[in-house]
């Protein structure tokens, strides 16, 4: 299983140096170790924005304290990202639909069929759904991952209405008894104003079939792409309202450092980041874990 440490390999390469020779001088940070360090963050895909008030942040909060540099990036960093709030794969309004939205290539299949894994982990029944009518490879991809998993699958026929195909497998789930419906959509541009009204069919055609459904409508970031996916999710969230987020290819990442704009920018959940390719390998996002890894803070200084 990939470790946080493991997965911000490429972010951390970048920074560590700079980090090293601003954390390791004894002096108050002055004008040139903070530009040093704001120019750095800035390599690692922060918003402008946020970097330059985590620099007037750090300046205040070393006045008259007696901790390290270190620790107080660590405390605006994690103060920066979304708190994690409670997730549950089994709940009373049976089953919990789960809307997986993204571009192509962002991941996305392969993040509901891991996700999947995740339900029956915490044991809940879940069913896929394949509404990527498109590419017939899509289907195939998922239909493997199920197979894989041991995991049921409903999967629309070449060409067929994806929104059709989305309606029928929320009955499947219904029929099946079934705890989670994880619902993979076609990649689609997010420029692409008829895709776009597409998957409002799709999420249209599931609250036809149960009120309220989808509960959760979740986009999948390319973590490779850096601001380009935060761009992304910001017009995705214009089309179907989104709830939250799930961050794959972190661990292939050297720009990780955009995950903080989707707290700034989005005000969306961070709900899972993928930190490598095996199925163990999507995690629940947590904020500190995250920003140990980033600055490389020893075992022997967690909790600080």
């Amino acid at each position: 299983m990939v470790t946080w440490i493991d997965a911000l390999a490429r972010t951390r390469k970048n920074i560590a140096g700079t980090l090293a020779r601003v954390f390791t001088r004894e002096a108050p940070p002055d004008d040139l170790s903070l530009e040093e360090l704001e120019s750095t963050l800035l390599q690692a895909d922060v918003p402008v924005r946020l970097v330059s008030q985590w620099v007037v942040d750090l300046q205040k909060a070393y006045r008259g304290l007696r901790v390290s540099k270190r620790d107080m990036l660590k405390k605006i960093l994690v103060d920066s990202l979304p708190a994690v709030s409670s997730f549950s794969w089994v709940r009373p309004e049976k089953p919990l639909t789960v809307l997986v939205v993204g571009v192509n290539g962002s991941g996305k299949t392969t993040t509901c069929a891991k996700l999947a894994h995740l339900a029956a982990q915490a044991g809940a029944k879940p069913l896929l759904g394949a509404t990527d009518t498109f590419r017939a490879a899509g289907a195939d991809q998922l239909k493997w991952w199920a197979d894989k998993l041991g995991c049921e699958v409903v999967v629309g026929a070449s060409g067929a209405d994806a929104a059709a195909v989305a309606y029928d497998a929320l009955e499947a789930a219904q029929a099946r008894k079934m705890d989670a419906l994880i619902v993979d959509t076609a990649g689609r541009m997010h420029t692409r104003q008829p895709l776009m009204q597409e998957l409002q069919k799709v999420k249209g055609s599931l609250s036809k079939r149960m009120p309220g459904a989808p509960h959760e409508t979740w986009i999948v970031l390319d973590a490779t792409l850096g601001q380009n996916a935060v761009i992304q999710a910001r017009q995705f969230h214009e089309s179907v309202p989104l709830t939250g987020v799930v961050v794959a290819k972190l661990d292939g990442s050297s720009k990780a450092g955009f995950v903080f704009s989707i707290a700034k920018e989005l005000g969306l959940p961070i709900r899972y980041i993928g930190l490598g390719e095996g199925n163990e390998d999507l995690a629940p996002f947590d904020p500190t874990a995250f920003v140990e890894a980033l600055l490389a803070i020893p075992a022997s200084e967690k909790g600080a």
